[in-house]
């Protein structure tokens, strides 16, 4: 051809038309593993089509569109009227029909519904992580409105539907909901308690009027929303829906759309209530403790979408490094990019790994068990802080191991940068996870019996889990004055809790390098440091996506 300079060669070709479900094979195995037998057939089944779905080029095509065309706010119509609208592009419309019809907001109608909902919003958060934020919302909304049996009874069902029921009615009228959160106020951040948002009775059937704000309203054009407010009786549970029954539209008046790093395709608002009708959520006072199931609920899929984050980078960068050449051989075969590789995808499968356990405790809760449930409330919010803290690191490293290439947009891996500190400042940055990690251990004694049981399963099995178990025991031990370090605490409950893990459950190779480097102190600060004597071939290639 005139004017060539060169022909393009040594490229990795696109990692496109796969299952992304069978490909990853920890999570997978913890799908076979933390499922009853007569599930398994149907629920793979379902998941690798979602997998199938998810790796196909016009979804991934879906979910980079959805990020690069912005919602846009519509305050008025063209005659001046108030309409509150927020308008995205058809690509999130797509994925968000997608995601619902996938069952990432079913996970309370069905046997194994926490665990086999849990992979696919693994999966889901690999195309487009911000359409999995109003996904998010509505599954934890379910065991707030269960505090109220009669609002529970009207909602659930349509909070759980498969049906993704776009367009502004009342509720009464779609064959699906979603719903969204405006727990957070400017002034009080992470503290609800701090509201200002004050709440008027109506009457005597449970109504009331709100006003007051939200600086961070998730998912404003969903069908209804849980907002605290303080009633008399005081900080309250309310449900704000965005339509009325008479089809009129709620007072919900949206000042602006916050200019986010990431997570860009999903709209969150600033949000002002004027005598917002709302329907009170169990008893006046309660309201803290009404969304306190929502939040352990939200803090999982933290948990699973920095996993999910992670996965993806880490595909992508095996992928990468196993089709690319350099110096006489691919790159995934030179033994520092193989430590690389290698020591991300320890990362990544202790990430999956956890997040699967936990999502299999919330089936077993569901079920009555009590040490499960109460091993929820300890090993929750030291996943969160820990898991969502390690993301961020993951795909950055992930992303240079493209080179120059990952640092363009192209790629892909930009976006899953700008969105991997996400998870670690939503519902409670590290600090809040840390202190109610300590209140866990102060407050509630079975916590921890569930937590040693569960790490216990694993002793004997590793010397260096062994002494890490030693270890935070005589942590634990004494608690006075606790606070200052209820970050290592958080930090070391969840490295063991995964190494436990990753020892009963993954292959040797990957147990004894997670061992040797996370707890036994065989291995530097950085990514890529891992002790040459470790299988580690072994461990890129069970990474390894196979397109």
């Amino acid at each position: 051809m005139a004017g060539s300079t060169h022909t393009v060669t040594n490229q990795a070709p696109p990692l496109t038309g796969y299952d992304v479900f069978a490909a990853d094979r920890a999570l997978a195995e913890a799908v076979e593993r933390h499922l009853a037998a007569e599930l398994r057939e149907e629920a793979v089944a379902e998941l690798s089509g979602s997998g199938r779905r998810c790796g196909a080029l016009q979804i991934q095509e879906w979910g980079a569109q959805a990020d690069a065309n912005l919602p846009v706010l519509r305050t008025h119509d063209r005659y001046g009227r108030r309409v509150d609208e927020v308008d995205f592009h058809p690509a999130w419309h797509r994925l968000l029909g997608k995601g619902v019809s996938a069952g990432l907001t079913d996970a309370w109608s069905r046997p194994g519904g926490h665990v086999r909902r849990a992979a696919g919003f693994v999966l889901w958060t690999q195309v487009e992580a911000g359409v999995c934020g109003p996904l998010s919302t509505t599954h934890a909304a379910v065991p707030a409105l269960r505090t109220d049996p009669e609002l529970a009874a009207e909602w659930e069902p349509r909070l759980t539907s498969r049906v993704y029921d776009r367009g502004l009615r009342p509720a009464r009228l779609k064959a699906g909901v979603l719903f969204g959160t405006g727990l957070t106020e400017q002034q009080g951040g992470s503290d609800p308690r701090a509201n200002t948002t004050s709440a008027r009775p109506l009457a005597e059937d449970g109504t009331y009027g709100l006003t007051g704000h939200t600086w961070f309203c998730s998912a404003p054009m969903s069908d209804g929303f849980l907002v605290l407010g303080r009633a008399p009786g005081g900080p309250t549970c309310f449900l704000v829906p965005r339509v009325l029954a008479d089809g009129t539209r709620n007072v919900f008046l949206i000042q602006r759309l916050k200019d986010k790093l990431g997570n860009r395709s999903n709209a969150s608002a600033e949000v002002e209530f004027a005598g917002t009708w709302a329907r009170r959520v169990g008893e006046e006072g309660s309201g803290v403790a009404a969304v306190a199931g929502m939040a352990a609920a939200t803090r999982l899929d933290c948990v699973l979408g920095s996993a999910g984050l992670m996965r993806q980078a880490v595909a992508q960068a095996v992928h990468r490094c196993a089709h690319r050449e350099a110096f006489g051989g691919k790159l995934a075969d030179k033994p520092l990019m193989r430590n690389v590789l290698a020591d991300l995808a320890l990362e990544s499968e202790a990430a999956t790994t956890l997040g699967m356990r936990l999502a299999a405790a919330c089936d077993a809760a569901e079920a009555g068990d009590a040490r499960e449930r109460a091993l929820l409330r300890l090993a929750v919010p030291a996943a969160k802080y820990w898991v969502t803290k390690r993301c961020a690191p993951v795909v950055v490293e992930a992303a240079e191991c493209l080179g120059g290439d990952g640092y363009v947009e192209e790629s892909g891996m930009p976006r899953l940068v700008r969105e991997s500190p996400l998870h670690s400042v939503r519902e409670g940055a590290g600090n809040v996870q840390a202190l109610d990690v300590l209140r866990a251990l102060e407050r509630d004694p079975a916590a921890l019996d569930a937590y040693l049981t569960e790490v216990g399963a694993a002793r004997g099995a590793d010397h260096r889990l062994d002494a890490a178990i030693r270890g935070l025991l005589t942590e634990l031990a004494d608690l006075a004055a606790a606070e200052g370090r209820a970050r290592l605490l958080a930090e070391r409950l969840a490295l063991v809790l995964q190494g436990a893990l990753l020892v009963r459950y993954a292959p040797p190779e990957v147990a004894d390098a997670f061992c040797a480097s996370r707890l036994g102190g065989d291995g530097g600060a950085a990514f890529g440091t891992l002790p040459p004597t470790l299988d580690l071939a072994a461990v890129v290639e069970r990474a390894r996506p196979v397109a």
